[in-house]
């Protein structure tokens, strides 16, 4: 074989070689890297879909808790892992909060992954306490205006979505309102439930044993449409302010993880949310599915990236 056409066997073989692994992928197990601890929403997540996506996938999954620095330990541990469809990160929200609150990022939130899908979304509320004089989001406005700087809110810490979210709601309403961090969303909603604070801003999951207990008020929830849960509590957008933000979790890989592969998991993913088993799940945790595959997860993930970057330096908000 003459030198030219030795080089142009190689380059064939080299070109073929990606389109055969991709073929014949999935040829081995799976990890799902959860870079929380074991417990939270993300690993319950995780795990609730293991089983789905193994049987589709027709491979071991294997759902790995890589916790750290705040998720940032698994995000650079998927980030630095190859990109052969073999490693995921099982990322939420958090995940685009950090690059906008933290001052040492070990990776590029968006250059050094690969969105395969949207897993689902769970829309953040407005809660306040019963001894508020308020029961709607108009009512808490009106309320807030005329008491500048005095109504407080609880969030889960400086920097945590539920900070974030107050911040926006002020923005959107022109209102002004304190800042009450504390050490998670749980202890927030406790204070609220005590009525030591006037209002907290989360997910239905994180606000329900309050709400089944009759402890907490439920005004409006940020998200185009009204929750099945509560049908009686109305859209921000119902209530003339243009206001949508949701928790989100979504599978993502190592940078150029190739699109085939990333079709494949999300096929996977449909199939497993769409089961009869998962659904009355999914409803205990409030989260709604959304496998949109990889073009949806790009659009949202970006928005939020630039979304909550502006306000975190408008506001000067630093992770504590």
């Amino acid at each position: 074989m003459t030198p030219r056409r030795t080089l142009l066997a190689a380059a064939a073989a080299g070109l073929a070689a990606p389109a055969l692994a991709q073929s014949d992928w999935p040829s081995r197990a799976i990890r799902i890297v959860v870079p929380f601890a074991p417990g939270g929403s993300s690993d319950v997540l995780g795990r609730l879909l293991q089983p789905g996506m193994q049987q589709a996938l027709g491979q071991p999954v294997v759902v790995e808790n890589r916790a750290g620095a705040g998720s940032m330990l698994g995000a650079e541990y998927v980030a630095r892992s190859p990109a052969d469809g073999y490693t995921f990160l099982l990322a939420d929200l958090p995940f685009a909060i950090i690059p906008a609150v933290q001052d040492r990022v070990p990776y590029n939130p968006w250059d050094d992954f690969t969105r395969a899908s949207l897993i689902g979304v769970a829309p953040l509320m407005m809660f306040i306490a019963n001894n508020v004089p308020a029961n709607t989001i108009q009512e808490f406005v009106a309320l807030a205006k005329a008491r500048p700087d005095t109504l407080t809110y609880g969030s889960g810490g400086v920097g945590a979505a539920s900070h974030l979210v107050g911040e926006m709601f002020q923005a959107a309403t022109g209102t002004k309102l304190v800042h009450v961090p504390y050490r998670g969303g749980g202890p927030a909603m406790q204070d609220l439930a005590a009525g030591n604070v006037q209002a907290v801003f989360v997910s239905l999951a994180s606000a329900l044993p309050q709400v089944q207990a009759g402890q907490v008020k439920a005004i409006g929830v940020m998200s185009g449409t009204r929750l099945a849960a509560l049908p009686a509590v109305p859209t921000f957008q119902e209530a003339g302010v243009d206001l949508v933000s949701e928790h989100w979790w979504g599978l993502m890989a190592p940078a150029r993880t190739p699109q085939p592969i990333l079709d494949k998991v999300t096929v996977a993913l449909r199939e497993t949310l769409a089961s009869a088993a998962i659904q009355p799940r999914l409803e205990a945790l409030a989260v709604l599915p959304r496998a949109t595959g990889t073009a949806d997860f790009e659009t949202l993930l970006r928005a939020d990236l630039t979304r909550i970057a502006e306000i975190a330096r408008s506001k000067n908000i630093r992770a504590q």
